[in-house]
């Protein structure tokens, strides 16, 4: 659903006379979209999941329909409209409803697996399909919702609540289209998916260095938390070949399977679970520095050494590229002076997401950096942070201001802590993450 939107729009792109007819087409339609979004006039398609080593049906990806024989029915034209007239968050909200509601009106799903779309535009504003239904009838389903890098990006806050509540019901979180976009292994050691899926175009086109490197990450990542590997866009004996060598588990595809309604006789399910589990999901830490000091020894330096880390840490950021994320704090903004600015700019034009958090912090500090601005209350004002993770690197340093008053600037003294555990720096990134709002 998400890949279909994303290539109506593209093609929108192309050219005025194109733009121009969508927009024309797009009033006539205009009333019977009104109606879908009153009544949920939606209905959810089916694609298979299968285990590649075996052939099970391990779930079904939900996909939605506009209403058959109209101009609504493909879901580019219903979420490119939706796009256009700000309603993405209502349409997905219905999305989600329908297919778990199709889900459970019959048994083809027990045992399975239920992929959900989330559309990051709608995060935070969409109906909640975890509070939508009955508490009984949604513990017969193991739902993994499926997320793109761009929901990170555009709603961190909104996104790490939903997947705490997500992995609060044993259901599963899915980074759909790895390797369509760099942000999209930035974000991973972020969200610890469950199921990482891989963009079609690994699988379809001819293996280059730069497939090698996005495989590398993803497989590093499973072998390193369990998570499963998912092929999408198989549709021949060769590609469901290629995707087992790239190290995939699960596929998906027209080679595989069509979307349709769900087998009204469905075989048994498999005999094991179909993800392993990945215990209790942790909420972000209240501060980086406390919770890398409760597991690292704490050392006292003055500003000088601390600036002189930073600017190592900001130097390994640089060499990662495009699947760079870059969090840092400055106390107050008064301190993201002129050179911070700039060096952040220039980390920013080419990283996945840099963000710069302190007290009275505008939401864009400097070109290319999103900022965040914290409550007086907030334990981050007399912390100096920055936190840098890419695919096979991951550093913290985190610091308590001392509160020096008698002292020059440049002489305070902080507690600081220099990790390169990766564990500790995610969970130091996803602490700074959870307070960037949705972007407006």
């Amino acid at each position: 659903m998400d890949a279909i939107s994303e290539g109506y729009e593209a093609g929108a792109a192309n050219g005025g006379g194109a733009v121009t007819a969508e927009l024309s087409e797009s009033t006539t339609q205009m009333p019977a979209f009104r109606d879908l979004l009153e009544t949920g006039a939606v209905q959810p398609v089916y694609q298979p999941v299968l285990n590649l080593e075996n052939g099970d049906v391990v779930g079904y990806e939900a996909l939605a329909r506009g209403p058959a024989g109209t101009g609504l029915e493909l879901p580019a034209a219903l979420f490119g409209l939706a796009r256009r007239t700000g309603q993405v968050a209502r349409l997905d909200g219905w999305c989600q409803r329908r297919a778990v509601e199709g889900a459970l009106d019959g048994g083809a799903l027990d045992g399975r697996l239920l992929f959900v779309n989330v559309e990051p535009e709608g995060l935070g504003d969409a109906p909640d399909v975890l509070e939508a239904l009955p508490e009984q009838a949604l513990a017969r389903l193991s739902v993994v919702l499926e997320i793109t890098e761009r929901a990170v990006v555009s709603s961190p806050s909104a996104l790490f609540d939903l997947v705490l509540r997500t992995r609060a019901r044993g259901w599963g979180i899915a980074l759909d289209d790895i390797g369509a976009d760099p942000a999209s292994l930035a974000v991973m050691p972020l969200l610890d998916p469950d199921v990482i899926k891989l963009d079609l175009r690994l699988v379809q086109d001819r293996p280059t260095v730069e497939t090698a490197a996005i495989l590398t990450a993803v497989n590093a990542h499973a072998e390193r938390t369990g998570a499963v590997v998912l092929a999408e866009g198989i549709e021949t004996p060769a590609h469901r070949a290629e995707a087992l060598a790239m190290g995939a588990r699960f596929g998906q595809g027209f080679g595989l399977g069509r979307p349709g309604r769900l087998p009204a006789d469905p075989p048994p399910p498999p005999d094991e679970a179909v993800l392993a589990s990945r215990g209790a999901y942790s909420p972000p830490a209240a501060s980086p520095f406390a919770l890398v000091s409760a597991a690292r020894p704490v050392r006292r330096s003055s500003k000088h050494l601390l600036a002189a880390l930073s600017r190592h840490l900001e130097d390994q950021a640089r060499a990662l590229g495009p699947a760079a994320v870059v969090l840092s704090t400055f106390q107050h903004a008064r301190r993201f002076s002129g050179a911070s600015a700039r060096r952040f700019s220039d980390m920013a034009s080419g990283a996945a997401f840099v963000g710069a958090l302190g007290g009275a912090m505008p939401d864009a500090p400097a070109a290319g950096v999103r900022g965040a601005a914290l409550a007086p209350d907030d334990p981050l004002v007399r912390e100096w942070d920055l936190v840098v993770i890419g695919p096979h690197f991951s550093a913290a340093l985190v610091a308590a201001d001392r509160g020096d008053t008698d002292v020059p600037d440049a002489e305070r003294r902080f507690d600081h802590v220099l990790t390169f555990d990766r564990g500790l720096a995610v969970a130091a990134a996803c602490a700074l993450m959870s307070r960037f709002r949705r972007r407006a």
